[in-house]
Protein backbone atom coordinates (compact mmCIF):
# COMPACT_ATOMS: atom_id res chain seq x y z
CA UNK A 1 0.00 0.00 0.00
CA UNK A 2 1.34 3.42 -1.09
CA UNK A 3 0.85 6.44 1.35
CA UNK A 4 1.93 10.21 0.64
CA UNK A 5 1.84 12.86 3.77
CA UNK A 6 1.90 16.08 2.59
CA UNK A 7 2.38 20.13 3.90
CA UNK A 8 2.25 22.44 1.17
CA UNK A 9 1.99 26.03 0.33
CA UNK A 10 -1.63 25.49 0.05
CA UNK A 11 -2.15 23.73 3.51
CA UNK A 12 0.96 25.01 5.46
CA UNK A 13 2.69 28.27 6.70
CA UNK A 14 5.85 29.07 5.23
CA UNK A 15 7.60 29.11 8.65
CA UNK A 16 6.21 25.77 9.20
CA UNK A 17 7.44 24.24 5.56
CA UNK A 18 10.87 26.06 6.68
CA UNK A 19 10.89 23.87 9.67
CA UNK A 20 10.17 20.56 7.98
CA UNK A 21 12.51 21.10 5.06
CA UNK A 22 15.29 22.56 7.46
CA UNK A 23 16.44 18.76 8.83
CA UNK A 24 14.85 16.18 6.62
CA UNK A 25 17.67 14.38 6.36
CA UNK A 26 17.26 11.39 8.81
CA UNK A 27 13.07 11.08 8.23
CA UNK A 28 13.44 7.94 5.94
CA UNK A 29 15.94 6.21 7.72
CA UNK A 30 13.69 6.52 10.92
CA UNK A 31 10.60 5.43 9.05
CA UNK A 32 12.18 1.97 8.24
CA UNK A 33 14.18 1.51 11.04
CA UNK A 34 11.55 2.04 13.53
CA UNK A 35 8.10 1.25 11.79
CA UNK A 36 8.09 -2.64 10.83
CA UNK A 37 5.66 -2.49 8.46
CA UNK A 38 7.07 0.49 6.77
CA UNK A 39 8.59 -1.38 3.92
CA UNK A 40 10.23 1.83 2.17
CA UNK A 41 10.00 5.81 2.24
CA UNK A 42 10.72 8.50 0.35
CA UNK A 43 10.54 12.55 1.79
CA UNK A 44 10.68 15.32 -0.88
CA UNK A 45 11.27 18.52 1.06
CA UNK A 46 11.29 21.96 -0.32
CA UNK A 47 10.44 25.32 0.51
CA UNK A 48 6.75 25.18 -0.27
CA UNK A 49 6.35 21.94 0.04
CA UNK A 50 7.14 18.54 2.53
CA UNK A 51 6.24 15.47 1.44
CA UNK A 52 6.88 11.98 2.65
CA UNK A 53 6.07 9.07 0.49
CA UNK A 54 5.52 5.44 2.18
CA UNK A 55 4.61 1.90 0.99
CA UNK A 56 3.04 -0.18 3.88
CA UNK A 57 2.63 -3.76 4.76
CA UNK A 58 -0.72 -3.44 3.64
CA UNK A 59 -2.19 -7.15 5.74
CA UNK A 60 -1.15 -4.95 8.21
CA UNK A 61 -4.57 -4.29 9.74
CA UNK A 62 -4.79 -0.23 9.56
CA UNK A 63 -1.84 0.19 7.39
CA UNK A 64 -3.01 3.76 6.15
CA UNK A 65 -3.45 5.43 9.88
CA UNK A 66 -0.19 3.49 11.08
CA UNK A 67 1.63 4.59 8.61
CA UNK A 68 0.50 8.41 8.97
CA UNK A 69 1.11 7.86 12.92
CA UNK A 70 4.75 6.90 12.03
CA UNK A 71 5.75 9.78 9.30
CA UNK A 72 4.60 12.22 12.30
CA UNK A 73 6.94 10.62 14.77
CA UNK A 74 9.38 10.40 12.17
CA UNK A 75 9.30 13.84 11.87
CA UNK A 76 9.51 15.63 15.36
CA UNK A 77 12.36 13.15 16.00
CA UNK A 78 14.26 14.80 13.16
CA UNK A 79 12.91 18.49 13.00
CA UNK A 80 11.12 18.96 16.16
CA UNK A 81 8.08 19.94 14.55
CA UNK A 82 4.96 18.04 16.80
CA UNK A 83 2.09 16.62 15.55
CA UNK A 84 0.17 19.28 17.34
CA UNK A 85 1.85 21.53 15.01
CA UNK A 86 1.08 19.89 12.34
CA UNK A 87 -2.61 19.59 13.01
CA UNK A 88 -4.38 20.94 10.02
CA UNK A 89 -1.61 21.61 8.08
CA UNK A 90 -1.17 18.29 5.77
CA UNK A 91 -2.97 16.29 3.67
CA UNK A 92 -3.14 12.31 3.42
CA UNK A 93 -3.17 10.17 0.17
CA UNK A 94 -3.65 6.56 -0.11
CA UNK A 95 -3.65 3.98 -3.16
CA UNK A 96 -4.33 4.94 -6.60
CA UNK A 97 -4.35 8.51 -5.59
CA UNK A 98 -0.44 8.98 -4.54
CA UNK A 99 0.70 8.04 -8.08
CA UNK A 100 -1.31 11.18 -9.29
CA UNK A 101 -0.41 13.60 -6.54
CA UNK A 102 3.15 12.72 -7.43
CA UNK A 103 2.89 13.02 -11.27
CA UNK A 104 1.16 16.54 -11.27
CA UNK A 105 3.37 17.49 -8.44
CA UNK A 106 6.45 16.26 -10.36
CA UNK A 107 5.04 18.09 -13.34
CA UNK A 108 4.75 21.60 -11.35
CA UNK A 109 0.84 21.51 -11.47
CA UNK A 110 1.03 21.39 -7.38
CA UNK A 111 3.80 24.51 -7.85
CA UNK A 112 3.36 27.71 -6.56
CA UNK A 113 3.20 29.13 -10.10
CA UNK A 114 2.06 26.37 -12.02
CA UNK A 115 4.63 24.85 -14.52
CA UNK A 116 7.52 25.88 -12.77
CA UNK A 117 10.71 23.33 -13.78
CA UNK A 118 12.63 22.88 -11.07
CA UNK A 119 10.56 20.89 -8.47
CA UNK A 120 11.08 17.70 -11.67
CA UNK A 121 14.78 18.07 -9.89
CA UNK A 122 14.04 18.04 -6.91
CA UNK A 123 11.54 14.72 -7.27
CA UNK A 124 14.35 12.90 -8.34
CA UNK A 125 16.97 13.98 -6.06
CA UNK A 126 14.20 12.79 -3.41
CA UNK A 127 15.09 9.17 -5.02
CA UNK A 128 18.69 9.58 -4.94
CA UNK A 129 19.03 10.65 -1.84
CA UNK A 130 16.10 7.39 -0.78
CA UNK A 131 18.73 5.17 -2.66
CA UNK A 132 21.63 6.23 -1.14
CA UNK A 133 20.00 5.83 2.48
CA UNK A 134 18.97 2.54 1.72
CA UNK A 135 15.57 3.40 2.58
CA UNK A 136 13.34 3.12 -0.92
CA UNK A 137 11.57 0.11 -2.24
CA UNK A 138 10.87 -2.03 -5.48
CA UNK A 139 7.30 0.29 -5.40
CA UNK A 140 8.25 3.06 -4.51
CA UNK A 141 11.57 3.08 -7.15
CA UNK A 142 8.18 2.17 -10.03
CA UNK A 143 6.22 5.26 -8.66
CA UNK A 144 9.02 7.87 -9.12
CA UNK A 145 10.67 6.73 -11.97
CA UNK A 146 7.08 6.87 -13.58
CA UNK A 147 6.48 10.45 -12.02
CA UNK A 148 9.06 11.17 -13.96
CA UNK A 149 8.50 9.64 -17.34
CA UNK A 150 5.06 11.86 -16.96
CA UNK A 151 6.61 14.89 -16.14
CA UNK A 152 9.15 14.37 -19.55
CA UNK A 153 5.75 13.87 -21.29
CA UNK A 154 3.95 16.79 -19.70
CA UNK A 155 6.62 18.88 -20.28
CA UNK A 156 7.14 17.69 -24.20
CA UNK A 157 3.31 17.47 -25.41
CA UNK A 158 1.85 20.55 -23.62
CA UNK A 159 2.96 24.03 -23.02
CA UNK A 160 3.13 23.73 -19.56
CA UNK A 161 6.53 23.39 -19.13
CA UNK A 162 7.11 27.28 -20.78
CA UNK A 163 4.50 28.77 -18.42
CA UNK A 164 6.15 29.28 -15.23
CA UNK A 165 8.72 31.13 -17.37
CA UNK A 166 6.15 32.47 -19.37
CA UNK A 167 4.77 34.82 -15.83
CA UNK A 168 7.96 36.93 -15.70
CA UNK A 169 8.01 37.03 -19.34
CA UNK A 170 4.36 37.76 -20.11
CA UNK A 171 4.98 40.69 -17.28
CA UNK A 172 7.81 41.96 -18.39
CA UNK A 173 6.36 42.20 -22.13
CA UNK A 174 3.79 44.31 -20.68
CA UNK A 175 5.40 46.55 -18.66
CA UNK A 176 7.76 46.98 -21.97
CA UNK A 177 5.47 49.51 -22.92
CA UNK A 178 5.85 51.98 -20.46
CA UNK A 179 9.46 51.15 -20.19
CA UNK A 180 12.34 53.23 -22.94
CA UNK A 181 15.11 52.03 -21.32
CA UNK A 182 15.83 48.83 -18.19
CA UNK A 183 19.10 49.99 -17.63
CA UNK A 184 17.73 53.06 -15.99
CA UNK A 185 15.32 51.45 -14.28
CA UNK A 186 15.29 51.11 -10.12
CA UNK A 187 14.14 47.93 -9.56
CA UNK A 188 12.71 46.20 -6.15
CA UNK A 189 12.61 42.88 -6.08
CA UNK A 190 10.09 41.69 -3.03
CA UNK A 191 11.15 37.86 -2.20
CA UNK A 192 14.15 35.28 -2.25
CA UNK A 193 12.82 31.73 -3.24
CA UNK A 194 13.70 30.06 -6.84
CA UNK A 195 10.89 32.18 -8.68
CA UNK A 196 12.39 35.33 -7.37
CA UNK A 197 15.66 33.70 -8.97
CA UNK A 198 14.43 33.57 -12.30
CA UNK A 199 12.65 36.87 -12.18
CA UNK A 200 16.11 38.17 -11.18
CA UNK A 201 17.98 36.42 -14.16
CA UNK A 202 14.58 37.92 -16.54
CA UNK A 203 15.17 41.38 -15.76
CA UNK A 204 19.27 41.35 -16.27
CA UNK A 205 18.41 39.72 -19.81
CA UNK A 206 16.08 43.01 -20.52
CA UNK A 207 19.25 44.91 -19.28
CA UNK A 208 18.42 45.69 -15.73
CA UNK A 209 21.14 46.41 -13.49
CA UNK A 210 20.03 48.77 -10.72
CA UNK A 211 18.23 45.91 -8.71
CA UNK A 212 17.94 45.75 -4.45
CA UNK A 213 16.27 43.20 -2.85
CA UNK A 214 14.15 42.81 -0.11
CA UNK A 215 12.61 39.90 2.41
CA UNK A 216 9.90 39.97 4.59
CA UNK A 217 11.03 36.59 6.05
CA UNK A 218 14.79 38.26 6.19
CA UNK A 219 16.65 36.71 3.88
CA UNK A 220 17.73 39.11 1.55
CA UNK A 221 21.44 39.18 2.92
CA UNK A 222 21.98 35.80 1.72
CA UNK A 223 20.09 36.13 -1.76
CA UNK A 224 21.77 39.34 -2.33
CA UNK A 225 24.97 38.30 -1.55
CA UNK A 226 24.53 34.86 -4.30
CA UNK A 227 23.52 37.17 -7.09
CA UNK A 228 25.22 39.79 -6.76
CA UNK A 229 22.88 42.70 -6.19
CA UNK A 230 21.73 44.93 -3.20
CA UNK A 231 20.15 43.70 0.17
CA UNK A 232 17.50 46.41 1.89
CA UNK A 233 16.82 45.97 5.60
CA UNK A 234 13.34 46.58 6.97
CA UNK A 235 14.31 49.97 8.07
CA UNK A 236 15.04 51.03 4.50
CA UNK A 237 12.03 49.21 2.94
CA UNK A 238 9.13 51.83 2.10
CA UNK A 239 11.80 54.26 1.20
CA UNK A 240 13.16 51.76 -1.72
CA UNK A 241 9.56 50.55 -2.41
CA UNK A 242 8.45 54.62 -2.82
CA UNK A 243 11.35 55.55 -4.79
CA UNK A 244 11.65 52.73 -7.15
CA UNK A 245 10.25 52.45 -10.53
CA UNK A 246 9.72 48.99 -10.94
CA UNK A 247 8.61 46.36 -8.10
CA UNK A 248 8.11 42.79 -8.44
CA UNK A 249 7.02 40.83 -5.82
CA UNK A 250 7.95 37.20 -6.02
CA UNK A 251 6.77 35.67 -1.82
CA UNK A 252 4.65 32.74 -0.76
CA UNK A 253 3.21 35.18 2.24
CA UNK A 254 0.04 35.10 3.05
CA UNK A 255 -0.49 38.40 4.02
CA UNK A 256 0.25 41.46 1.53
CA UNK A 257 4.04 42.45 1.87
CA UNK A 258 3.39 46.23 0.17
CA UNK A 259 0.31 47.91 0.89
CA UNK A 260 -0.64 51.84 0.38
CA UNK A 261 0.22 52.46 3.78
CA UNK A 262 4.16 51.51 3.02
CA UNK A 263 4.44 53.34 -0.12
CA UNK A 264 3.04 56.58 1.52
CA UNK A 265 4.87 56.29 4.48
CA UNK A 266 7.91 56.37 2.23
CA UNK A 267 6.95 58.74 -0.13
CA UNK A 268 6.91 61.05 3.26
CA UNK A 269 10.03 60.63 4.35
CA UNK A 270 12.76 63.16 4.19
CA UNK A 271 15.31 62.59 0.91
CA UNK A 272 17.84 62.93 3.63
CA UNK A 273 16.68 59.72 5.68
CA UNK A 274 18.02 57.75 2.72
CA UNK A 275 20.70 54.93 3.66
CA UNK A 276 23.54 55.35 1.04
CA UNK A 277 23.13 52.80 -1.79
CA UNK A 278 19.33 53.68 -1.51
CA UNK A 279 18.82 56.30 -4.00
CA UNK A 280 15.66 58.70 -4.28
CA UNK A 281 13.52 58.04 -7.63
CA UNK A 282 10.77 60.92 -7.77
CA UNK A 283 7.16 59.91 -8.55
CA UNK A 284 5.55 62.28 -11.26
CA UNK A 285 2.01 63.23 -10.08
CA UNK A 286 1.22 63.38 -13.38
CA UNK A 287 1.80 60.20 -14.95
CA UNK A 288 1.74 56.58 -14.00
CA UNK A 289 5.55 56.12 -13.54
CA UNK A 290 5.64 53.55 -10.92
CA UNK A 291 4.84 50.26 -12.14
CA UNK A 292 4.53 47.39 -9.58
CA UNK A 293 4.19 43.51 -10.68
CA UNK A 294 2.96 41.05 -7.88
CA UNK A 295 3.96 37.25 -9.14
CA UNK A 296 2.87 35.91 -5.43
CA UNK A 297 0.57 33.81 -4.44
CA UNK A 298 -1.49 34.37 -2.86
CA UNK A 299 -1.26 37.90 -4.20
CA UNK A 300 1.30 39.90 -2.35
CA UNK A 301 0.13 43.29 -2.78
CA UNK A 302 -2.88 44.51 -1.36
CA UNK A 303 -5.02 46.02 -4.22
CA UNK A 304 -5.23 49.65 -2.68
CA UNK A 305 -2.06 50.53 -4.12
CA UNK A 306 -3.46 51.08 -7.17
CA UNK A 307 -5.46 54.23 -5.89
CA UNK A 308 -2.09 56.15 -5.42
CA UNK A 309 -1.17 58.74 -8.02
CA UNK A 310 1.94 57.67 -9.76
CA UNK A 311 1.40 53.96 -9.34
CA UNK A 312 -0.04 50.89 -12.02
CA UNK A 313 -0.53 47.71 -10.60
CA UNK A 314 0.02 44.43 -12.56
CA UNK A 315 -0.95 41.49 -10.92
CA UNK A 316 -1.18 37.20 -12.11
CA UNK A 317 -4.83 37.45 -12.99
CA UNK A 318 -4.06 40.61 -15.36
CA UNK A 319 -0.76 38.58 -16.88
CA UNK A 320 -2.82 35.52 -17.61
CA UNK A 321 -5.30 36.99 -19.70
CA UNK A 322 -2.48 38.10 -21.92
CA UNK A 323 -1.34 34.66 -21.83
CA UNK A 324 -1.28 32.55 -25.38
CA UNK A 325 -4.33 30.39 -25.54
CA UNK A 326 -1.97 27.09 -25.70
CA UNK A 327 -0.70 28.31 -22.25
CA UNK A 328 -4.28 28.37 -21.02
CA UNK A 329 -5.09 25.53 -22.13
CA UNK A 330 -1.57 23.94 -21.09
CA UNK A 331 -2.67 23.19 -17.45
CA UNK A 332 -6.02 21.23 -18.61
CA UNK A 333 -3.99 19.35 -21.09
CA UNK A 334 -1.19 18.47 -18.26
CA UNK A 335 -3.66 17.16 -16.23
CA UNK A 336 -4.88 14.73 -18.73
CA UNK A 337 -1.45 13.02 -19.15
CA UNK A 338 -1.07 13.01 -15.45
CA UNK A 339 -3.86 10.89 -14.72
CA UNK A 340 -3.69 8.85 -17.34
CA UNK A 341 -0.13 8.07 -16.20
CA UNK A 342 -1.70 7.83 -12.96
CA UNK A 343 -3.93 5.34 -14.03
CA UNK A 344 -1.40 2.82 -16.19
CA UNK A 345 1.04 3.26 -13.28
CA UNK A 346 -2.28 1.41 -10.98
CA UNK A 347 -2.95 -0.72 -13.61
CA UNK A 348 0.54 -2.53 -14.35
CA UNK A 349 1.16 -2.40 -10.34
CA UNK A 350 -2.26 -4.28 -9.75
CA UNK A 351 -1.09 -7.16 -12.82
CA UNK A 352 1.74 -7.16 -11.12
CA UNK A 353 0.63 -7.58 -7.43
CA UNK A 354 -1.42 -10.49 -9.37
CA UNK A 355 1.45 -11.99 -10.38
CA UNK A 356 2.59 -14.17 -7.97
CA UNK A 357 -0.64 -15.77 -7.63
CA UNK A 358 -1.07 -16.81 -11.27
CA UNK A 359 2.67 -18.31 -10.98
CA UNK A 360 1.74 -20.53 -7.98
CA UNK A 361 -1.40 -21.78 -10.57
CA UNK A 362 0.82 -22.19 -13.65
CA UNK A 363 3.11 -24.29 -11.70
CA UNK A 364 0.77 -25.99 -9.89
CA UNK A 365 -0.94 -27.29 -12.83
CA UNK A 366 2.04 -27.99 -15.09
CA UNK A 367 3.52 -30.03 -11.96
CA UNK A 368 0.10 -32.10 -12.36
CA UNK A 369 0.83 -32.36 -16.25
CA UNK A 370 4.39 -33.19 -16.05
CA UNK A 371 2.94 -36.16 -13.55
CA UNK A 372 0.62 -37.40 -15.58
CA UNK A 373 2.40 -37.07 -18.99
CA UNK A 374 5.46 -39.88 -17.23
CA UNK A 375 2.22 -41.89 -16.70
CA UNK A 376 1.24 -42.05 -19.95
CA UNK A 377 4.75 -42.52 -21.65
CA UNK A 378 5.30 -45.54 -18.95
CA UNK A 379 1.83 -47.00 -20.87
CA UNK A 380 3.36 -46.70 -23.70
CA UNK A 381 2.54 -42.88 -25.31
CA UNK A 382 5.14 -43.84 -28.05
CA UNK A 383 4.39 -41.36 -30.40
CA UNK A 384 3.67 -38.71 -28.08
CA UNK A 385 0.09 -37.60 -28.76
CA UNK A 386 -0.94 -37.79 -25.21
CA UNK A 387 1.74 -35.83 -24.39
CA UNK A 388 0.35 -32.84 -27.04
CA UNK A 389 -3.07 -33.91 -26.50
CA UNK A 390 -2.54 -32.72 -22.73
CA UNK A 391 -0.37 -29.86 -22.67
CA UNK A 392 -3.05 -28.16 -25.46
CA UNK A 393 -5.89 -29.16 -22.58
CA UNK A 394 -3.67 -27.56 -19.94
CA UNK A 395 -2.87 -24.45 -22.17
CA UNK A 396 -6.89 -23.63 -22.64
CA UNK A 397 -7.66 -24.52 -19.22
CA UNK A 398 -5.06 -21.96 -17.55
CA UNK A 399 -6.48 -19.24 -20.61
CA UNK A 400 -9.74 -18.16 -18.97
CA UNK A 401 -8.75 -18.26 -15.10
CA UNK A 402 -4.92 -15.98 -16.02
CA UNK A 403 -7.20 -13.78 -18.05
CA UNK A 404 -9.79 -13.44 -15.44
CA UNK A 405 -6.88 -12.51 -12.81
CA UNK A 406 -5.65 -9.39 -14.99
CA UNK A 407 -8.88 -8.43 -15.32
CA UNK A 408 -9.49 -8.69 -11.82
CA UNK A 409 -6.23 -7.15 -10.90
CA UNK A 410 -7.42 -3.96 -13.75
CA UNK A 411 -10.43 -3.39 -10.99
CA UNK A 412 -8.08 -3.67 -8.20
CA UNK A 413 -9.88 -6.79 -7.05
CA UNK A 414 -6.90 -9.07 -7.13
CA UNK A 415 -6.96 -10.13 -3.91
CA UNK A 416 -10.20 -12.16 -5.02
CA UNK A 417 -8.17 -14.31 -7.29
CA UNK A 418 -5.39 -15.35 -4.56
CA UNK A 419 -8.14 -15.74 -2.33
CA UNK A 420 -10.06 -18.27 -4.85
CA UNK A 421 -6.77 -19.84 -5.62
CA UNK A 422 -6.29 -20.29 -1.72
CA UNK A 423 -10.03 -21.90 -1.48
CA UNK A 424 -9.75 -24.23 -4.26
CA UNK A 425 -6.46 -25.54 -4.73
CA UNK A 426 -4.49 -24.80 -1.33
CA UNK A 427 -2.25 -22.35 -3.32
CA UNK A 428 -0.31 -19.40 -1.73
CA UNK A 429 2.03 -17.10 -3.88
CA UNK A 430 5.40 -18.47 -2.47
CA UNK A 431 9.17 -17.10 -2.52
CA UNK A 432 9.58 -18.60 -6.41
CA UNK A 433 6.37 -17.12 -7.31
CA UNK A 434 7.55 -13.87 -6.69
CA UNK A 435 11.16 -14.38 -7.96
CA UNK A 436 9.14 -15.11 -11.25
CA UNK A 437 7.55 -11.65 -11.11
CA UNK A 438 10.33 -9.63 -11.15
CA UNK A 439 12.48 -11.75 -13.66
Amino acid sequence: MLLCVTASHKTASFDLLERLSRTPEGIATGLTETAECVQGAVVLATCNRFEAYVEMDEPVTAAGAIGVEAVLEAVQASTGVTPADLEGAYVVHSGRRVAEHLFAVASGLESVVSGEGEIAGQVRRALTTARAEGTTSPELERLFQRASQAQRKVKNVTALGRAGRSLVRLALELADSRIADWSAERVLLIGTGAYAAVTLATLRERGAVDIAVHSPSGRAEAFAAKHGIRALPATEYARAAASASLIITCTTAEHAVLDAEVLRAGRDLPASSAAPGCPVHAVSSSTPTQLVIDLGMPRNVSPDVAGIEGVSLLDLETIRLHAPLEELQATDAARSIVREAAETFHVVGERQSVTPAVVSLRSHIFGLLEAEIERARRRGDEDGRVEQAMRHLAGVLLHTPTSRAHELAAAGRGAEFSAALETLFGLTPDEDARSAETA
